[in-house]
């Protein structure tokens, strides 16, 4: 699996298995599978070029809808294991099948985990950007939904457009474990964030759209702010723009957007 996503570069490659876990929990609402039913309908195992991560937002989307493919279906919700849970994702063609179409998909994430608040040198370090253009009225805090994701509120759209990511500077942090470094700005008027996500230990790219990160991000707005429904835009910087939209749903981020299908094939692997 490492070796094929490292030849596919990809942001995210996914492997679609069968589940694991095939017994849900006591708790019905745990899952939305009733008590004794099969938990999961498929086990999503996510891959960076550099190694395997327990979860991530946009290959939870695509992945969903090619599962509804394969299985000739139009519209529904499929219940992913991950290497963090089980995560129900609704599904819903839009429009015709040619080409198998454009998609609306979302992912109701985990519960958001707030961890450590870093100092704002530190974090202006690791984004190669100066210490000014980290809008100080918000601290930068990790925040888990599965993935970790380092966010650190910016000052404007021109400090974002500045923001390299330096990955020693992320490493002299000594957190210790993988995570997302995520830049963003928010316009509180509009509900509307402006982000960056660079996957400096991830294999060190930067990445168009990241809904392991938006997730985390409505959950810190809500916390802070009193704002549960945002609009996400991101990859601008990059020449390939996206929008995520992501709201806390029953005290857990739901992240949604549109899946079109790009490319269809077969791959021999070998033994």
């Amino acid at each position: 699996m490492l070796a094929f996503a490292r030849e596919a570069g990809l942001s995210e490659t996914t492997f679609v298995q069968s589940p694991a876990a095939p017994v849900a929990p006591a708790d019905p609402a745990d899952s939305g599978h009733p008590a004794g039913s099969v938990a999961a309908d498929y086990r999503n195992r996510i891959w960076t070029i550099s190694g395997e991560i327990p979860f991530a937002g946009h290959p939870s989307l695509g992945t969903a809808v090619a599962v509804a493919i394969e299985r000739d279906s139009d519209e529904g919700t499929f219940t992913q294991e991950t290497g963090v849970g089980l995560q129900p994702v609704d599904v819903k063609r839009l429009g015709d099948r040619s080409g198998n179409g454009v998609w609306k998909a979302s992912v109701l994430q985990e519960r958001a985990e707030f961890g450590e608040v870093i100092p704002t040198a530190e974090v202006a370090a690791v984004l190669g950007i100066e210490e000014e253009m980290i809008d100080s009225r918000y601290s930068a805090q990790l925040v888990s939904t599965g993935l970790p994701a380092l966010l650190i509120p910016v000052r404007d759209v021109e400090g974002l457009a500045a923001c390299r990511g330096d990955a020693a500077a992320l490493d002299e942090l000594g957190l210790g474990i993988d995570l997302n470094v995520y830049p963003f700005v928010f316009d509180v008027p509009t509900r509307t964030a402006r982000s960056r996500c660079f996957a400096l230990d991830l294999g060190d790219f930067e990445d168009p759209a990241t809904g392991s990160a938006a997730g985390p991000l409505v959950a810190y707005l809500q916390d802070i702010l009193d704002v549960d429904r945002i609009r996400v835009r991101q990859g601008i910087e990059m020449g390939r723009p996206s929008l995520i939209e992501a709201r806390m749903d029953s005290g857990r981020p739901r992240v949604s957007g549109q899946v079109h299908v790009v490319v269809k094939g077969q791959v021999r692997l070998p033994s």
